[in-house]
């Protein structure tokens, strides 16, 4: 059972949407209760998504906000699968509730925008990197490392699995492939695993140097998650937890910054041709 502080990542991201709409309309939760003789307190959970969301109590509140026909028809369908088995579950006790909502959110998206300047992003670590970078972190007990492992590289396999694999575009900072992760083998493997990962159709990666000059993203890593059946947000990790952005404007914001990073960076074929170079060094 989904747990209060472990909503689903799809049923969040409904609550999101929801809470959207009457943003939008300025309405308060005790108006709609009013409005709608449905008591504050479902409307709350409705936007929080830490109970099961019904369709028909989903279509009441967006009809209430005006909303048009086909937002109704999809937030309805999303809703008849948000407590569907979640692919991270044989982890999921090792796993923090901020890290299960993200993955489960990236499990839903089409496409991911990712900017890392100081490491190598999750879904592009081989299996050693990424033994060495959870062995080096105080997030996971040492105990439950191996196990991580695993879960990390079942995420990559969104890559170069299904009939929809997730469509990555990762700006990497040149700081990044020059970190040193265990022995020279193991940064020249993952290199070769960054090269290797580029030629897929649906993964692209620049690479950002100092040299390329001035661009926006100064505040760090983030990432933007965008979906067929709902609205982007914007994701960044602190030291424990993370931050969601979920309001239109500020995701906005967040494109603007991917986009202008895709500008400044070093195209496609120069970043794997500077790569393949610093396997060669």
């Amino acid at each position: 059972m989904v747990g209060r502080g472990d909503p689903s990542p799809l049923r969040w991201l409904i609550g999101v949407e929801l809470a959207r709409f009457r943003n939008a309309h300025r309405l308060a939760l005790s108006e709609v209760s009013a409005r709608l003789q449905m008591s504050r307190a479902k409307v709350g959970h409705l936007e929080t998504g830490h109970q099961q969301q019904s369709p028909d109590d989903i279509a009441a509140v967006l009809k209430l906000y005006g909303a048009e026909q086909r937002d109704i028809d999809r937030l309805t369908s999303l809703a008849g699968r948000a407590d569907d088995a979640t692919w991270w579950a044989a982890w999921a006790n090792l796993v923090p509730d901020w890290l299960k909502t993200f993955v489960g959110l990236e499990g839903l998206a089409a496409r991911e925008f990712v900017f890392e300047p100081l490491i190598i992003p999750g879904l592009l670590q081989t299996e050693a990197y990424a033994e060495i970078v959870t062995a080096g972190t105080p997030r996971v007990r040492a105990d439950h490392g191996e196990r991580f492992v695993g879960f990390r590289m079942a995420r990559a396999r969104r890559l170069s699995e299904g009939d929809h694999p997730l469509h990555l575009h990762a700006v990497i900072g040149e700081a990044a492939l020059r970190l040193r992760v265990g022995t020279a083998e193991v940064r020249r493997d993952q290199l070769s695993h960054l090269v290797r990962m580029a030629e897929l159709p649906n993964v692209t990666i620049q690479v950002l140097r100092p040299e390329d000059g001035l661009h926006t993203a100064m505040t760090g890593q983030f990432v933007v998650l965008d979906f067929d059946e709902a609205r982007s947000i914007a994701y960044a990790e602190l030291h424990d937890g993370s931050v969601y952005v979920q309001d239109p404007d500020q995701v906005r914001s967040y494109s603007l910054v991917a986009e202008n990073l895709q500008r400044v960076a070093l195209g496609p074929t120069q970043s794997s041709t500077l790569i393949k170079s610093m396997t060669e060094a």
